[in-house]
């Protein structure tokens, strides 16, 4: 097979891979501000037609490196049968979710419709969903090659096929499958393989289905030995619906003398340093939309310490020399392995210890495997702060506070206040008291609530994602008469869902966002009844205000709406 291996990338930015003018608005208004490495490597070939195989492992940005070319061949005119452009094949049904919201983010703007379909998703609904016509599927292979032989998806007008973490599937036995897959697409159309290694059977698939491709590696970020010895890391699972609550909470517990928190966009960053702002840090914003003046003024802020949080994306930060941050926190889990060991590596020098941390959503646990092999260490999974836990911590602060007040003496003047007190009250209950006042003076005496956990699921094995699939076809017509599944003893609450058919909203919207926000699984979702504006869904009540947190600030066919206890249920 011949193969042409790419050692020189394209220039930095977005703009000179080639990207239609619409994917380059989307990227800027998401914040996107520079390329991977895979992303510089592949995105060029696959818009000029090639085919590619690329090794590099989950975690490098790939999910946009295919994702981007693909916008660019829509048909969004054609009949709804025939409007399918691209499949995009992947192990687990994580990452369908994953690969989709990514799709639908940056094709937003020129109204592309990507379509995860998986085992252990009602199959009327995912149906229903290719009637009305998508442009990418985004699909696992054994419900893939069973909307085939149902012969409701329909390829044959496809350009495009991704085999997405290739290597992944073949270990879970997806080989056949996979054959059986592209057997059925046509014969001329593009495909891109994607692969953490390039095994001998991974060769093997692109000697048949790849023609003349562009071969590309990328190489995993190498640590030296001993350059993050002293980082504790942990992560921490959250809720995309309670990150920024997290974060505090985690702030709050650690109580770091200087911090580097990650985003991954221009628009995150000003949000949460905002938010920082608001409940009483120093933090200051760092990303590739100040000037050159503001960026110095930042810097010059942190450095002194006058700052205590610096709130950046990579690029804002890239060759930033600052050895005294003893924190860093990743708001978002970082694209790619090398980004997240660079991250790190802003803390624990010049012989000081550090802690990384961070904040990963229920469907991105699996990339913490792939930086613990990009660092050689562990990373500690650790339960959210409590309100008990963060009593304890500020009781102890205020301990150590008392202590160097001590230390420092000096408290002459301060005794003609508390001997007259001396007499009528306990020395201790006196003590007690001022550190009470100080705390009312500091605002730390308000309650706190539980930030709610989150719930990882685990990944399908493909003999059970099959036999999820069976029990569906045997459960399909009674669900599709509005039967509800329940737990065994829910109790169901009414929510109200400000979105209807005006929408264009289906009970399948419903259950996926409810799904992909909470984790909460779609067969514990009860009836869902559709109105012109408006939906009602029955959930069970022990999940009812975390979905409605959740929902508040996620959004239903890309608008976000008013999620609420129904009133009259």
């Amino acid at each position: 097979m011949p193969t042409r291996a790419t050692s020189e990338l394209p220039a930095a930015g977005f703009s000179a891979l080639g990207l239609p003018d619409t994917t380059l608005a989307a990227l800027t208004a998401l914040g996107y501000e520079e390329p991977t490495p895979i992303q510089r490597a592949a995105i060029p070939p696959l818009l000029a037609g090639r085919d590619v195989l690329a090794q590099a492992a989950t975690g490098t940005g790939k999910t946009a490196a295919f994702a981007l070319p693909l916008l660019a061949n829509l048909r969004p005119n054609a009949a709804p049968r025939e409007r399918t452009s691209a499949l995009v094949l992947v192990p687990t049904r994580e990452l369908a979710m994953q690969v989709a919201e990514a799709i639908y983010r940056y094709g937003q703007a020129s109204g592309a419709v990507a379509l995860p379909i998986y085992g252990g998703a009602p199959m009327e609904g995912q149906i229903r969903s290719l009637k009305r016509g998508v442009d990418v599927v985004i699909a696992t292979p054994g419900r893939a090659l069973d909307h085939i032989r149902r012969k409701t998806v329909f390829l044959a007008n496809l350009t495009t096929v991704v085999l997405d973490e290739a290597d992944e599937m073949l270990d879970m036995g997806f080989a056949e499958d996979l054959e059986a897959i592209l057997a059925a697409t046509p014969a001329e159309k593009q495909v891109a393989l994607f692969s953490a290694t390039l095994a001998p059977r991974i060769a093997a698939i692109a000697r048949t289905h790849l023609r003349d491709p562009e071969v590309i590696k990328i190489d995993a970020e190498k640590v030296k030995a001993g350059a993050i010895a002293k980082v504790r890391q942990v992560a921490y699972i959250v809720g995309r619906a309670h990150k920024t609550a997290a974060l505090g909470r985690i702030l709050d517990v650690e109580q770091p003398t200087s911090a580097i928190v990650f985003c991954r966009t221009r628009n995150e960053v000003d949000e949460v340093s905002e938010t920082l702002k608001a409940q009483g840090y120093g933090a200051e914003a760092l990303h590739g939309g100040l000037s050159q003046d503001q960026r110095d003024r930042v810097m010059k802020r942190f450095r002194a310490k006058g700052a205590e949080l610096l709130v950046a994306t990579d690029v804002a930060a890239r060759g930033l020399d600052v050895q005294h941050v003893s924190h860093v926190v990743n708001y978002d889990v970082p694209s790619a392995s090398d980004a997240y060991v660079h991250r790190i590596g802003r803390t624990g020098r010049a012989g000081r210890s550090g802690v990384a941390i961070t904040l990963a959503e229920p469907r991105e646990h699996r990339m913490l495997r792939n930086f613990e092999r990009a660092t050689g260490r562990p990373i500690e999974t650790l339960p959210l702060p409590t309100v008990a836990d963060l009593k304890a911590r500020r009781v102890e602060a205020a301990q150590d506070a008392l202590r160097e007040v001590l230390r420092e003496g000096g408290l002459e003047s301060w005794r003609g206040l508390v001997a007259p007190l001396a007499s009528e009250f306990d020395p201790l209950d006196i003590a007690a008291a001022a550190v009470k006042q100080a705390a009312r003076a500091l605002g730390n005496e308000e309650e706190a609530a539980e930030i709610p956990a989150a719930t990882v699921r685990p990944e399908r094995h493909p003999a059970r994602e099959r036999e999820a699939d069976r029990k569906e076809r045997k459960a399909a017509k009674p669900a599709a008469r509005g039967a509800v599944v329940r737990g065994k003893g829910d109790t169901m609450a009414k929510l109200y869902v400000g979105a209807g058919r005006k929408l264009k909203v289906r009970p399948g919207d419903i259950v996926g966002a409810i799904a992909n926000e909470t984790g909460l699984e779609g067969t514990r979702i009860g009836t869902i009844t559709v109105f012109d504006r408006h939906s009602i869904v029955e959930v069970p009540e022990g999940s009812a205000d975390g979905i409605v947190a959740a929902l508040s600030v996620a959004t239903i066919k890309g608008k976000k709406v008013q999620v609420r206890r129904d009133r009259a249920g």
